[in-house]
């Protein structure tokens, strides 16, 4: 039986993968058919570790470090599914939308993730109406993280469509993408690094806004089908309102802007 780190490593990469297939597909059965099946691997994989982990003796510092310090244990999520996420450059873009403008790219890029949002919200509800008893911290838990994932890759490919990536290489980039979600700005400039160090600015302000994705979260685990209507229209309504709010930075730094851009926030 996998050990609890290795089960939550295998969650940030099923994590990014799901994240980024219901991004990129129109076919809405398949999106709720992805999402079903990410929650319920993910609340299964939770309840086997718990359970092994207890049995065996082994393991127990990291179950009770995920109870204790859970916002601590989702941002150590974030920061391992942030690289394995797979996003389009600019030039992949272009080819995906010929003749389009990078507002007509963005727009359309906002509104996939928003109804992939809106997908991930239903699916942890409708996984919440099984005749099972859910464990519900877990389905937040998948559902959170399938929402940021979702959420990272449209900061990053905004700024790919607006030709405002960041430096360095692919994981430094993404991590400059999880300070940018955090910060609900473009990524301009960064001095000296970032440090995602527990007690650190940007840490404390990721585990905030993730006890909030998570808090919202909650409504997808309401009674029968009004908890996937909740979650499905509350996440809509979020992962839209955070692409229009890079969307609108990254239009204003790029008008006019003179081309040697210093990177910070």
């Amino acid at each position: 039986m996998a050990e609890p780190e290795t089960e939550a490593t295998d969650i940030s990469l099923r994590a990014a993968e799901v994240a980024t297939d219901v991004s990129e597909t129109d076919q809405p059965a398949e999106r709720r058919r992805l999402v079903s099946a990410f929650t319920k691997a993910a609340t299964s994989g939770a309840r086997a570790a718990t359970s092994g982990a207890r049995a065996a003796g082994r393991g127990t510092r990291a179950v009770q470090r995920r109870a204790s310090d859970g916002t601590g244990w989702l941002a150590d999520q974030v920061v391992a599914m942030a690289p394995r996420l797979r996003v389009r450059d600019q030039a992949a873009l272009r080819a995906q939308f010929p003749g389009k403008s990078p507002d007509e790219i963005a727009d359309a890029l906002i509104e996939r993730a928003a109804r992939a949002a809106a997908a991930a919200g239903g699916g942890a509800g409708m996984v919440a109406t099984l005749p099972v008893l859910p464990a519900f911290p877990a389905e937040i838990v998948a559902e959170t993280l399938l929402l940021v994932g979702i959420e990272l890759k449209l900061v990053a490919e905004l700024h790919e469509v607006y030709g405002s990536p960041a430096p360095g290489r692919f994981p430094e980039r993404m991590s400059a993408y999880i300070a940018s979600w955090a910060h609900r700005r473009g990524v301009f400039m960064i001095e000296g690094g970032l440090i995602f160090a527990a007690g650190s600015p940007l840490a404390r302000l990721l585990r905030r806004r993730l006890a909030v994705r998570a808090g919202r979260s909650a409504f997808s685990l309401g009674p029968m089908l009004t908890g996937a209507a909740a979650g499905a229209l509350f996440n809509r309504r979020e992962t839209r309102k955070l692409g229009r709010e890079i969307q609108r930075d990254l239009r204003r730094r790029s008008i006019g802007a003179p081309h040697d851009y210093r990177w910070h926030w």
